[in-house]
């Protein structure tokens, strides 16, 4: 049961600590849906402030993940307000996350009880390398199967893939193409992720060149057989 002599101290601008390590339990009664903050290690760090091309970003990559998964009937695709229960202490709040059809039971009502098959974080100029490893670590102890990290203020993305032994390996990147492991025949290209806000792609383009592509590929693998 949570102490109700809880006592909060601010020791960072985003960083919150109370007088003991709080427990995912304690955090999803302290904050709603609505904060901006996620806990890691016991201790509540808030978000800044999206910026507009970190939205932008967010709202093409959601809603072609969405159309594609739907359309597919491949599984769920949920946005940034999803908790996952890393451990008993860490309840992190990707920006966009996928959990298989066949696995849909590890949704809660207010948390995700499992790993998501994909985790896709889209890296605020706030956030440090050491901040974006503690999550890469968080997410690989959890059992994450695949993470893409969108790092626009350094102008790249990264992707990894859960090992067998339980530890990430890097995938490759060719020819500006990321191709998903967990998502049957899903790409995208990097430079849809890291463009101007003006620039990206109309989800629904995309969404066709991705389908136009995977079907000319699979019936291109049908004639070779």
């Amino acid at each position: 049961r949570m102490s109700s002599s809880l006592q909060i101290f601010k020791i960072e601008a985003d960083v919150q600590c109370a007088d003991h390590p709080i427990t995912v339990d304690e955090f999803l009664k302290l904050f709603d849906e609505d904060a901006q903050a996620e806990l890691i290690d016991g201790m509540v760090v808030f978000d800044m402030a999206a910026r507009f091309d970190h939205e932008m970003t967010f709202h093409f990559l959601y809603n072609l993940l969405s159309l594609y998964a739907e359309r597919h009937n491949l599984g769920i695709v949920l946005g940034s307000r999803s908790l996952i229960r890393i451990d008993p202490y860490t309840g992190l709040m990707p920006d966009i996350l996928f959990i298989r059809a066949d696995r849909r039971q590890i949704i809660g009502e207010k948390e995700i009880k499992g790993s998501p098959d994909l985790v896709v974080e889209i890296i605020s100029p706030g956030e440090s390398r050491p901040d974006v490893i503690r999550k890469q670590v968080k997410y690989e102890s959890a059992g994450v199967r695949e993470l893409w990290l969108i790092d626009r203020p350094h102008g790249e993305v990264r992707a990894f893939r859960l090992g067998s032994d339980g530890r990430f390996r890097e995938m490759r990147i060719e020819g500006g193409i990321l191709i998903s492991d967990v998502i049957d025949g899903f790409w995208v290209k990097t430079d849809w992720l890291l463009a101007d806000p003006e620039d990206i792609p109309k989800a629904l383009d995309a969404l066709e060149e991705i389908e136009g592509k995977s079907e000319g590929n699979t019936k291109g693998d049908e004639r070779r057989k």
